[in-house]
């Protein structure tokens, strides 16, 4: 005896490729905030700020703020990537895809 088929309706197979979507979605966004928080977070301090200890002695710019948001991209990858003053490179010790996360991360700070 055959096994009974099921006939999925498209709106149906849509609505879980979304929900599937949203999961992976949210899920990169938590693993962007878990990596800031690991990595970042002790200079530039949990909301970006540079209000910590070491943000004030290297007299860190607001994350959030519109001088660094009106940067590209690609500037703050190199920036993450290379280094820049008292930034350490992270070359070598984040993937690329790590890096891009960061930068999507950095976005959300933007101050509204």
């Amino acid at each position: 005896m055959d096994a009974p088929r099921f006939a999925v309706a498209p709106r149906t197979t849509l609505v879980v490729a979304c929900l599937l979507l949203l999961c992976a979605s949210a899920r990169a966004a938590d693993d962007a905030a878990a990596l800031y928080k690991t990595k970042c977070a002790a200079c530039h301090g949990a909301d970006g700020s540079g209000n910590t200890a070491m943000g004030k002695a290297f007299k860190l710019r607001d994350l959030g703020a519109d001088p660094v948001q009106a940067q590209t991209d690609a500037q703050l990858i190199a920036i993450t990537t290379d280094g820049k003053g008292k930034m350490p490179a992270y070359e070598g010790k984040l993937t690329d895809d790590q890096i891009k996360e960061l930068v999507g991360y950095i976005r959300t700070l933007k101050k509204k």
